[in-house]
């Protein structure tokens, strides 16, 4: 045992290997990435050969999960809001085949969308699959809750959801370790049918998932996560906290004893009891939660006597977007304002940008060139660093709606008429999500242009390894691309010439190419330098 600065998405993975964990598996994305980037760094994961390797996707990675589950082996699978999308349906049927060995659901939420497409909150995925959801509020019970959601898991053979939030996953605190437990012994399904949704088996499970709801809102109960203090006097107002904003609650009384009765909620589902002796006590409510307002709107379902105010995203006490802060808080308990100096003048927003020396530059400016014929309006782009190509000066792309939607909507837009229609999409979301639009513009011999824009690695995450590295210009051709067709060169102003003769012979082919513009990202390369320096 020992303590331990971490954040919090270190404190769950340290959890986890202290917990007995055999298989971490997940694909990178702001703000859950360190998760596994703390197990591939682990003296302790990599003694007791604990698999940490990142998947194609997060439908691959929960599904490998799955599997490992089914030998009684405790895994993990870590995504961030928008993976659980594409992992939805492995993750709906989860809650239907159960889990054998321990299995983790881990999703780290992104509140005001500081990388991401949308906010959306994981919590209602878990209602929705009905599977016991696990919120932290600090560092600690980020630790703890791997070995929690772990035995939960185990006890009633279900998977567990555990949902971050940006500011948990990215802060650090001291953390205190537990003795390490030893992985589980391989351990085959008691029923060898556990696994296997046909319709007369899934119906016998769905009716025992039913079954067991009553049993989660009694754990939610007695869970150590989830606590009722009444203490607080002042009855005009009854607060329910829930994760990460149970910390905000306690920031804006400043240490001081908080005055109104509260209910902090970290474990799913809903305490409905403790809720209703609240609600029956006080003169109002106010529910903080990070994220949308799921509580909220559950209080206000269940029909209880009375028409008492619930506040909170709903009725406007605290804004409807965004992330929860401390100061939103404050303001929605009526408590002095900490909003703080603002911003000076001399402070100028810095937005993000390609780095100097970013491989996608040329690309893009040559891409430019080679489409100044045709006018704008006929790229689409997809998910990564090269999504800046819409900023200045580049202004290069027109879209960006989710991993591999590049290559379908260009090929959609064919279809629709329009020409050239061009994809550009990175190498790593290729490998995710875009060979199987690739597959769907051979199937029709669809009149596109895809660029893959290969800088060697999953650059906007941060640098890490991806499945198709090296197999690129095999895979097109596997799927189905002439070889003639697939065209590689490398971006660099000193190929300026040679990249736009590629782009015009291949915007004016009839037909399906691929152009895989070939360069290192400098951040990498830079890594890589440093490492090579002797000290």
């Amino acid at each position: 045992m020992e303590n331990m600065m971490l954040l919090g998405d270190e404190a769950l993975a340290q959890g986890a290997l202290d917990a007995g964990i055999s298989g971490f598996y997940g694909y990178p994305g702001t703000p859950s990435t360190e998760i596994i980037e703390y197990a591939q760094r682990s003296k302790q994961a990599e003694a007791n050969n604990v698999h940490r390797t990142w998947s194609s996707n997060e439908k691959t990675a929960l599904e490998t999960a799955i599997g490992m589950s089914y030998t009684g082996k405790r895994a993990l699978v870590t995504m961030k809001h928008v993976g659980l999308n594409v992992a939805a349906d492995p993750f709906m049927n989860s809650a239907f085949t159960g889990a054998n060995g321990g299995l983790l659901v881990v999703v780290a939420d992104d509140p005001s969308m500081h990388s991401s497409q949308n906010e959306q909150d994981s919590r209602f995925y878990g209602k929705f699959a009905m599977i016991p959801v696990l919120e932290p509020s600090n560092q600690q019970e980020c630790y703890d809750m791997a070995f929690h959601g772990f035995e939960l898991s185990e006890k009633y053979k279900v998977p567990v959801l555990i949902r971050l939030t940006t500011r948990l996953s990215h802060s650090r605190a001291g953390v205190k370790t537990r003795q390490a437990l030893p992985q589980n012994q391989m351990k085959k399904p008691d029923d060898l049918f556990q696994f296997m949704l046909l319709p007369a088996v899934a119906r016998k499970k769905y009716k025992h998932l039913i079954e067991l709801q009553k049993d989660f809102e009694q754990e939610s109960k007695s869970s150590p996560f989830n606590s009722c203090d009444f203490s607080g006097s002042d009855k005009s107002l009854g607060i329910v906290a829930t994760g990460l904003a149970y910390n905000y609650l306690r920031e804006a009384y400043q240490g001081k004893p908080i005055p109104h009765p509260v209910v902090k909620i970290c474990q799913y589902p809903l305490p409905v009891k403790e809720l209703r002796e609240l609600y029956d006590s006080c003169d109002s409510l106010l529910v903080l939660e990070e994220g949308m307002p799921l509580v909220e709107d559950m209080l206000k379902g269940l029909a209880w006597k009375g028409s008492k105010p619930i506040k909170g995203r709903l009725d406007g006490s605290i804004p409807r977007d965004g992330e929860l802060n401390p100061n939103k808080v404050t303001q929605a308990l009526g408590l002095p304002d900490t909003m703080g100096q603002p911003i000076p003048e001399v402070v100028s927003p810095r937005p993000p940008a390609l780095c100097v020396g970013c491989p996608h530059a040329d690309s893009f400016l040559a891409l430019s060139e080679a489409l100044k014929e045709y006018g704008r309006g006929h790229v689409f782009s997809d998910i990564g660093c090269y999504t800046l190509g819409f900023m200045p000066p580049y202004n290069a792309i027109n879209s960006c709606v989710d991993m591999g939607a590049s290559i379908t909507m260009a090929k959609g837009a064919s279809d629709a008429g329009l020409y050239p229609a061009v994809a550009v999409i990175g190498d790593s979301t290729f490998s995710h999500s875009g060979m199987t639009g690739l597959l769907d513009c051979i199937y029709e011999n669809a009149n596109v242009v895809i660029v893959i824009l290969d800088n060697s690695t999953t650059g906007m995450t941060g640098g890490q390894d991806y499945t198709a590295f090296g197999k690129l210009e095999d895979i097109c051709a596997g799927l189905g691309v002439a070889r003639e067709h697939i065209r590689v060169f490398k971006p660099l102003k000193a190929n300026w010439d040679e990249m736009i003769a590629v782009y015009k012979e291949e915007l004016a082919y009839e037909g399906v190419s691929v152009i895989i513009p070939r360069r290192e990202c400098i951040q990498t390369l830079k890594k890589k330098n440093k490492m090579e320096i002797p000290s």
